[in-house]
């Protein structure tokens, strides 16, 4: 290593060195507030019970038919003794979160806090409602709170969210549980390739396909749930 040889070199380089210690100093600091995000999730989340995540995407508006699935799916659910669990947005997340409500379930929601999306949609019930800064600290609360997945129509997001639930559960890392995809013509051609490229090449199995389940009935999807918990027990799944 050189040596300053001039005031300004001096001064440049204890620029850069304190620089340095502060970054260093605040991803230290980050720790303890990502450990504070989890310490009051999991508050929130510990005392719930029998909870379904409900997944889709904050784009679909009230009235148009994913919408109205979202709201039934959630009153079925709700009808065989779960309650909701969502991102806590809009969209699909506010159907279930209207679904549950208006059917007597506890609505859970887990917003995330973004830029220009998303405040938390009026149906999550005011004392079960979580706002998180980081999205990898919310996905643990609904992986680790959640007795089933069902994901409607979604983008990004949603897909994230489903293939993170079979790849948890395929490599054991997770308790197995329901994972149930709505709106058969939307996910129809995403199976398809599942089927003819990851399953033909070898990249998975074929009992991996049964990592879940599809359909477009909500009282179906319920009753998958339902008949999961009439032989396994409910429990925290990691």
């Amino acid at each position: 290593m050189t040596l300053p040889t001039t005031p300004s070199e001096y001064d440049e380089r204890q620029d850069a060195m304190l620089q340095k210690l502060l970054d260093t100093q605040d991803d230290f600091w980050r720790i303890f507030r990502i450990m504070a995000e989890f310490v009051d999730g999991f508050t929130l989340m510990a005392p719930q019970r029998n909870l379904v995540s409900v997944f889709g995407s904050a784009r679909i508006k009230p009235g148009t038919p994913y919408y109205e699935m979202g709201v039934q799916v959630a009153k079925e659910l709700a009808a065989v003794g779960f309650n909701v669990l969502t991102g806590g947005g809009p969209g699909i997340m506010e159907a279930a979160n209207k679904g549950a409500q208006e059917a007597g379930a506890a609505s859970v929601g887990v917003n995330i806090e973004l830029p220009f999306e998303q405040k938390a949609n009026p149906y999550v019930d005011p004392k079960r409602l979580k706002n998180f800064q980081h999205f990898f600290v919310r996905k643990v609360m609904f992986v680790k709170y959640a007795h089933g997945f069902v994901v409607l129509p979604g983008g990004f997001g949603t897909l994230d969210e489903f293939f993170e639930a079979v790849t948890l559960i395929q490599t054991g890392k997770t308790q197995r549980f329901p994972v149930i995809l709505m709106g058969k013509e939307y996910w129809g051609g995403l199976i398809e390739w599942i089927k003819a490229r990851l399953l033909a090449d070898g990249m998975i199995s074929p009992e991996d396909l049964e990592l879940f389940r599809i359909t477009d009935d909500p009282k179906e999807a319920a009753r998958i749930i339902q008949e999961f918990y009439q032989k396994q027990t409910i429990l925290t799944n990691f």
